[in-house]
């Protein structure tokens, strides 16, 4: 937990620290933002605890002498399995009751601080393209009373049109709406040009410049607690909902395609095509025919598009489903992993522990991350993209479970040795 919420304050620090927020503000960001690290911290300490107890286990003899008096290793590993049992089943009650909440309260709170401060994305020095349509940067920025310094703005709202604006100082706030982005500028330029003709230019001075930019990245029209939510933050109940809800939509989507496709089959112009063929031109009759069969492709391509976007979205509610049984069923998979991998290493210190669980850690995170860009992408079915870390690494428990119960297999560390320089070595065995 502990590394997971300094890599967020970290991330966040600069976004956070001197933007007028007050301490209270801050603590429930940081406090809305534990449920996503407790879900991934909870396998991994899953791990960690393994390790360390039957390293210590082993390194006492205490496994040995249960194994003398007839207990095996897979009698041994059923109190630590079923309290992994236990564990995956109340972080899977976690992510279907407080994770989805925590993660709605989190981004209703960014929201109301980007409402309070429009300054929030804007970083000195830096172009922020957060606005749509816009580039901004400002040289100096007080976050407390939105004013900017040394402003240059990029708009982009005509594509055939380079509009540059500069100005010496200036200060931004949204509108009484909430639905615009105001900027008031003073004393600059503003530099305007063809992008097909760079001979036309020109170059405007003003005292006082006002622009309105869009604003509904920033702002909300409803931030109580019961506005609309976003995958992560719905139970699997709740998304296999919305999941059935599409699936209705697709199967109106199918029903008028083939009603469409009756109408063309049906149609009186295809059916006399055959007559007229032997009465009249061949090429007129091909070309009625042919422009009747384009019109109807092109009717079909907005249904098939409707289609592709329902399974897209089909696809990302059904990676956020499978996560949250997926995340909590790897304590199960850690155990498999733990117990054979205690008993090798012989050493149940926390860090021989977190080294080898960080280990296996990044593998399942890269392929836990790995899958969802391919399932969201359409390349790999949700439950493979999900599941696929647990399985191979499930196998991977079990492959060495049998191993261990069958011979005595150590797990020795002597190769890292090889790595650290010839001097090194011999100053600290002389030591």
């Amino acid at each position: 937990m502990s590394v997971f919420l300094l890599n967020f304050l970290m991330k966040m620090a600069d976004k956070l620290v001197g933007k007028g927020l007050g301490f209270w503000i801050i603590f429930k960001l940081v406090v809305y933002s534990l449920s996503w690290m407790f879900v991934l911290a909870v396998p991994m300490a899953v791990l960690v605890a393994t390790l360390m107890a039957f390293g210590n286990m082993t390194h006492n003899n205490e496994i040995a002498i249960m194994k003398s008096t007839g207990i095996s290793l897979y009698k041994i590993m059923i109190p630590p399995l079923l309290a992994s049992i236990v564990i995956f089943f109340l972080l899977v009650q976690f992510n279907n009751n407080v994770y989805p909440n925590a993660n709605h309260a989190l981004r209703i709170l960014m929201q109301d601080i980007s409402n309070q401060k429009p300054t929030l994305s804007l970083v000195p020095g830096v172009f922020s393209q957060d606005i749509s349509r816009y580039s901004i940067l400002s040289r100096k920025i007080n976050s407390k009373t939105n004013k900017l310094k040394d402003v240059v703005i990029y708009d982009h709202s005509d594509p055939s049109v380079l509009n540059v604006v500069t100005a010496k100082n200036g200060n931004i706030y949204f509108s009484a709406d909430r639905k615009k982005l105001i900027l008031n500028l003073f004393n600059g330029e503003i530099h305007t040009s063809k992008r097909s003709d760079y001979k036309t230019y020109r170059k405007l001075k003003f005292k006082k410049h006002k622009i309105a930019m869009d604003a509904e990245q920033f702002s909300f029209q409803q931030t109580t607690y019961s506005s609309s939510r976003g995958d992560r933050e719905l139970s699997a109940r709740a998304i296999l909902k919305l999941i059935d809800s599409i699936k209705t939509l697709n199967k109106r989507e199918f029903k008028r395609m083939d009603k469409r496709l009756g109408e063309f089959i049906l149609n009186d112009t295809i059916k006399t095509a055959t007559v007229k063929y032997k009465r009249k031109n061949l090429r007129a009759v091909l070309f009625r025919v042919d422009d009747k069969i384009r019109g109807t492709k092109n009717s079909f391509m907005p249904m098939l598009r409707r289609i592709n976007q329902h399974n897209k979205r089909i696809d990302n509610y059904l990676v956020e489903v499978h996560k949250k049984y997926s995340i909590p069923f790897a304590c199960i998979v850690f155990i498999l992993i733990g117990v054979p991998l205690g008993t090798m290493t012989r050493k149940g210190g926390f860090g021989v522990a977190a080294a080898i669980s960080l280990v296996f850690f990044l593998i399942y995170w890269a392929f836990l991350i790995g899958g969802e860009k391919l399932s969201d992408r359409g390349l790999l079915s949700p439950f493979w993209g999900m599941w696929s870390a647990n399985i191979l690494l499930g196998i991977l428990g079990i492959i060495l479970i049998y191993k261990t119960t069958n011979e005595r297999i150590e797990l020795k560390f002597e190769f890292i040795k090889k790595l650290i320089p010839k001097y090194w070595r011999d100053s600290t065995e002389n030591n």
